[in-house]
């Protein structure tokens, strides 16, 4: 029964983190979408010299592609408060040396998301365009509709952000004795496989070139995330020894 009450608990406390976190995009938004045109000429950046204009074709798609650029926009903003419920959600499981990084955590976290970003910003979504575009240079003619391109450039880069969180998922999983860095070794081969394919199904453009440019950084990552699971269980272990000497 206790258990029951518990995992109601538990759900309870989630609900609540995902509605008020739900909230924050929310308001977000009523900034954002005044800004929408502003950040669509940002969001053109990575295509310039490939694409000139963005076209719609029907009376709504210019309003649905405003209406997702100010959701991303949002989401984007708010991902240090989502990213500071999802720690006080999981930090209660953690150990109390652990529960205390809590800053670490987010700021740690932000950075790898914001660099994900800048990475496929400035790096893929360039290199993924001129691919795209250029492919059937002289034989089609090239109309982009704003809605595809956002959905594009925000697929994109939302998914680069979350592959770079890679190294703070390890981390948090070792602490929680999940994980360990030994299971990450063995299994590089394999990981190393699915980065491959993860790669092909982030990236875009079909092509070897821009599929090797997001695999790099992920096995990189993931070389990282080893690296931290390894110095996160063993400062687990010396913990634990210094509380068996206590």
């Amino acid at each position: 029964m206790d258990k029951e009450l518990t995992l109601i608990g538990h759900l309870s406390e989630l609900r609540q983190r995902i509605l008020l976190s739900l909230g924050i995009i929310f308001v977000l938004m009523l900034f954002t979408f005044s800004h929408a045109s502003d950040i669509l000429t940002i969001l053109k950046y990575p295509a310039i010299g490939f694409i000139d204009k963005l076209v719609f074709f029907s009376p709504t798609e210019a309003f649905s592609a405003y209406f997702k650029i100010a959701f991303f926009s949002a989401l984007f903003l708010s991902v240090p408060a989502i990213l500071y419920q999802f720690w006080a959600f999981i930090s209660p499981a953690l150990e109390k040396d652990t529960q205390k990084q809590g800053a670490a955590f987010l700021v740690f976290s932000i950075l790898a998301f914001v660099s994900g970003v800048i990475f496929g910003f400035f790096l893929l979504l360039p290199a993924a365009i001129k691919f795209l575009i250029g492919f059937s240079q002289g034989v089609l003619i090239p109309m982009i509709s704003v809605s595809s391109y956002v959905s594009f450039v925000t697929g994109l880069l939302f998914g680069c952000g979350l592959v770079f969180e890679m190294p703070i998922l390890s981390y948090l999983l070792a602490k929680a004795g999940i994980l360990n860095y030994q299971l990450l070794r063995k299994y590089w081969k394999h990981a190393v496989v699915v980065i491959f394919i993860v790669a092909a199904i982030i990236t875009p453009s079909p092509d070897a070139f821009n599929m090797c440019l997001m695999a790099m950084p992920m096995i990189i990552l993931y070389e990282i995330s080893i690296w931290v699971a390894k110095f996160s269980n063993r400062k687990a272990l010396f913990g634990k020894n210094e509380c068996v000497k206590g």
